[in-house]
């Protein structure tokens, strides 16, 4: 039974990232044991659950079925295994989880120590990036968000707003002045911030009336990840409109000077994602319920 057990997970995984190649590099098994376990578990079961083609693999409809199954009878199988552990001591396992940059670097990476001296017998596995990750098709227990979901499939647990602040760099107020008003910004420059290459800039954003409003600004540098844009800001190429996540230590630091603290752009909301499971692992849980304890004091309702 516990075979089968084994078997079913890696099914799940091949089917969830469309390949043998990536599940064998997920779960460390050799790509010949993991073919060898789906061949035998289509036997097992007398039907074909997977497509097979040089370039993809799809999940047949008994495959569909049977794989939406997989993932509950999966879930109940974790949960019954940790059904008698009281203590969060005894929790166990590897937790996968994405964060923004920001957050990792300045919230949870520095008291990460707290969470596993409460679960010593947890693994963790960190991602922190820019991008959006694929939840389901990368193996990830939950996701961090900034902004506004779309990932219809997953289930949200909302945290608070994040507040932007807009500063520059003391060298580059030396050069070219403070704005001290909206009809500044025509001389002054913006660095900008593109998830891809290739688009129109948006500008700089601010609220006016409960409405968001952008102004074209100039700007001679674009970038697509958090760290080179605060490294743009400190540098002297112009005015950002940033978290205060890591831009307020800046401040206090005398690093960065911020600018038309009346003229913000809009708070963005800030979420963890997970799978919708009937069952969630108490290591998920109890990593969720740590993590917005510890952010709570850097966000707004």
């Amino acid at each position: 039974m516990m075979n089968q057990f084994e078997a079913m997970h890696i099914f799940v995984r091949v089917a969830e990232l469309g390949s043998f190649t990536q599940a064998a590099d997920q779960i460390g098994l050799p790509k010949a044991s993991i073919s060898t376990s789906v061949k035998q578990l289509e036997n097992l079961l007398g039907t074909s659950l997977l497509h097979r083609t040089t370039r993809s693999v799809q999940m047949t409809a008994d495959g569909l079925i049977f794989y939406e199954r997989c993932k509950d009878m999966l879930a109940d199988m974790e949960e019954l295994q940790t059904l008698f552990q009281q203590g969060p001591s005894q929790i166990s396992g590897r937790l996968r989880m994405d964060l923004p940059s920001a957050f990792a670097r300045n919230i949870v990476i520095p008291r990460l120590p707290e969470f596993l001296r409460l679960h010593p017998r947890l693994e963790i596995e960190l991602s922190s990036t820019d991008r959006r990750v694929d939840l389901i098709r990368e193996g990830f227990d939950c996701v961090m968000r900034i902004g506004n979901l779309s990932d219809s499939s997953l289930i949200a647990r909302p945290l608070g707003k994040l507040r932007q602040i807009n500063c520059a760099s003391p060298a580059y107020i030396a050069q070219h002045g403070t704005p001290v008003s909206l009809a500044d910004l025509g001389r002054h420059q913006l660095i900008h911030y593109a998830s891809n290459f290739g688009g129109k800039p948006t500008g700089f954003e601010y609220v006016e009336e409960g409405k968001l409003k952008t102004i074209a600004m100039s700007g001679v540098l674009t970038v697509n990840n958090s760290d080179a844009y605060r490294a743009a800001c400190l540098a002297g190429f112009g005015i950002t409109q940033a978290p205060a996540i890591g831009t307020r230590e800046l401040i206090e630091q005398g690093l960065l000077i911020e600018v038309l603290p009346e003229f913000t752009a809009a708070a963005m909301p800030v979420s963890l994602l997970y799978a919708d499971r009937r069952h969630l692992p108490k290591r998920t849980q109890s990593w969720m319920n740590w993590v917005a304890g510890i952010v709570q004091a850097h966000l707004i309702p």
